[in-house]
């Protein structure tokens, strides 16, 4: 028998940031424009998925969860994601509309956090992304009890195979009654540079009445 390989000695994973830095001047007036200059840069960079997101819920019960979703709407009105209403997440907004996202861009050293509020967007934006997507995402839509208990995989192929008959080829694929997107309206930004010495930048930007402050935030 081969010997039992030691676990990896988390404590010992280091890897040291640069010092590119990021200070105030370097701001955009507001965090949107701040936001999609720095995704510019990440889809430049060829980064795997750099849509991706963490989006944080919390229950009725004071009991968090996340999960990664992808990014696919953003304007001066905040951040769009699309899911199941009737999913945990779905759930969970409805009962408590404040969420949180995250940004997890290691590979450029960066990371940008945002606060606030989701609310669903119009049926006709939903309508109008789920009118692109590819046809088995379509399907897969109606077909996924999405964060309900299934039996087994053979359980969701036989879901899906209900729906494809239900909407043949050519047949077009609706919009389900319980799928949709969730817009975050924005009330915190947070940018964050790694730093040498683990004295990362980070930098706040705040909604108030009268626009969006700015403020440095010890690391």
């Amino acid at each position: 028998m081969s010997e039992k390989q030691p676990h990896t000695d988390l404590a010992a994973l280091r890897r040291e940031y640069g010092d590119r830095g990021l200070d105030q001047p370097d701001l955009a007036p507001d965090p949107v424009a701040m936001f999609q200059g720095w995704l510019d840069d990440t889809v430049e960079s060829g980064l795997h998925e750099p849509n991706a997101m963490v989006v944080s819920t919390v229950s009725a019960d004071d009991r968090p969860s996340a999960r990664m979703v992808l990014l696919k709407g953003l304007d001066e009105r905040g951040f769009v994601f699309y899911t199941n209403y009737d999913s945990r997440k779905g759930r969970e907004i409805a009962a408590n509309p404040f969420v949180a996202l995250l940004f997890p861009w290691h590979d450029l050293q960066r990371q940008v956090r945002v606060q606030g509020t989701a609310e669903k967007v119009s049926v006709e934006e939903s309508e109008a992304y789920f009118a692109a997507r590819p046809r088995g995402s379509q399907l897969g839509a109606w077909a996924s009890p999405q964060s309900r208990e299934v039996a087994s995989r053979a359980e969701l192929d036989e879901l899906y195979g209900q729906v494809e008959q239900r909407f043949p080829d050519e047949t077009p694929v609706p919009l389900p009654p319980t799928w949709g997107g969730y817009r975050v309206v924005p009330e915190e930004v947070e940018f964050w540079q790694g730093r040498k010495g683990r004295l990362h930048d980070r930098l706040l930007y705040r909604r108030t009445r009268d626009g969006w402050t700015t403020t440095r935030l010890a690391p």
